[in-house]
């Protein structure tokens, strides 16, 4: 099968490989291993059958409660389903708000959309629910030991709490941090086309400039938001690997396993 970085999915967007990318000490993330994406409520029949031949054994869902229950993962066969919910109720993203909602709060200051940002992913790094939610994904990608087996992980746009979750696991085996900063960014090129027709919606049912800016905002990735979070792990927790143990709780044994798991 050949090894490509955006998966061919047409129920769905910012599908996409982690495998390939290089550590610091000279080895590679293994292709078939690691799938992050974005919802998957609106797969295809033949987008299931694609994922369950790609060798997707586990399905990780980091959505709220009440995003899974509005779109329901279309689960493929034979794949285990596990709801890993990162904020304690509701989409703090906003990536599942309806027009509606986003133009009530999002009108009036040009600048809203990006500080709102700025918290979720303060939040994705310090509070209890997002822990325990990294925490247990580490313990699904430790028990996935069979060769070319996929854990794949998503919220609804595969962009912040995937985001976040791609840098711990790229992280934990080593990945060069420019590497990872550069997956991140990735997504912008990946929702493009949806977010630009967004915005051309938006505009043609009258909402003014400034919703169309901060629309952007909570519909892309910015080196701020990605920058927010690394600057809480490194002022409150002493920096990445110190995180990944004190408070996700991965031991060095882990780590060891993960990279025999995961690398070439």
């Amino acid at each position: 099968m050949t090894n490509n970085r955006m998966l061919d999915v047409t129920g769905g967007i910012n599908f996409r490989e982690l495998g390939g990318y290089p550590t610091i000490d000279g080895h590679t993330v293994k292709w078939h291993k690691l799938v992050r994406t974005a919802g998957l409520a609106d797969l295809t029949p033949a987008d299931q059958q694609h994922l369950s031949d790609y060798g997707v054994i586990t399905d990780v869902d980091f959505r709220s409660k009440d995003e899974q229950r509005q779109a329901p993962d279309k689960v493929p066969a034979g794949v285990t389903y596990r709801f890993l919910p990162v904020f304690p109720a509701d989409d703090e993203t906003d990536a599942s708000a309806s027009q509606e909602e986003l133009a009530a709060r999002f009108s009036k200051n040009d600048q809203a959309g990006h500080l709102h940002m700025l918290d979720v992913y303060r939040q994705m790094i310090t509070l209890q629910t997002a822990q325990d939610a990294y925490h247990d994904f580490f313990a699904t990608l430790l028990a996935n030991d069979q060769t070319d087996q996929s854990v794949l992980f998503h919220c609804t746009a595969g962009k912040d709490r995937t985001g976040i979750g791609a840098f711990f696991a790229m992280s934990a085996l080593g990945v060069d941090p420019q590497v990872i900063r550069q997956d991140y960014l990735l997504t912008n090129q990946a929702v493009a086309p949806r977010v630009d027709r967004q915005a051309a919606e938006a505009k043609a049912q009258g909402l003014n400039e400034t919703f169309v800016t901060n629309m952007r905002a909570l519909y892309t990735v910015n080196a701020d938001y990605f920058d927010a979070a690394m600057k809480i792990i490194n002022t409150q927790y002493g920096g990445t690997q110190d995180y990944l143990h004190d408070v996700l709780n991965v031991s060095n044994g882990d780590i060891k396993d993960l990279k025999k798991l995961y690398l070439d």
